[in-house]
């Protein structure tokens, strides 16, 4: 599968852990800059004064949580929520096609589904 000229990549469940550091790292930046966003848009929206800026600010807060998450697309992770930040790594369980699913929230990495099902099948991995 291609996406912007690069292959899709697959991820071994030891692959994913080892990028949990940086994940959970820029997914409290994207937290941060997402609230930041909300409360700003709100306040816009209703003519409030915010300490958060005007509309340029509200236009640079969303460069930077597009930047945020592309960051985590460039890594081959899907992103497939942002309120609440919800990843999938695409790999395999037991040798059959899965996503490795992380929700805003979770510590590590102990959850997938199938691709079909959604995150309404998720089901915790299996005891390696």
């Amino acid at each position: 599968m291609c996406h912007a000229g690069r292959v899709a990549r697959t991820f071994t469940l030891e692959e994913a852990r080892s990028l949990l550091p940086e994940l959970h790292s820029r997914a409290e930046q994207v937290i941060t800059v997402r609230a930041d966003l909300i409360e700003l848009a709100g306040d816009l929206a209703h003519g409030t004064p915010s300490a958060l800026g005007g509309r340029a600010e509200a236009k640079a807060l969303e460069a930077r949580l597009d930047d945020l998450l592309s960051w985590f697309r460039g890594q081959g992770i899907e992103v497939k929520g942002w309120a609440p930040l919800l990843l999938d790594f695409p790999g395999e369980v037991d040798g059959e096609p899965a996503l490795l699913c992380w929700l805003e929230g979770d510590t590590g990495l102990e959850w997938y589904h199938r691709p079909e099902h959604g995150f309404a099948g998720r089901r915790r991995l299996p005891a390696t």
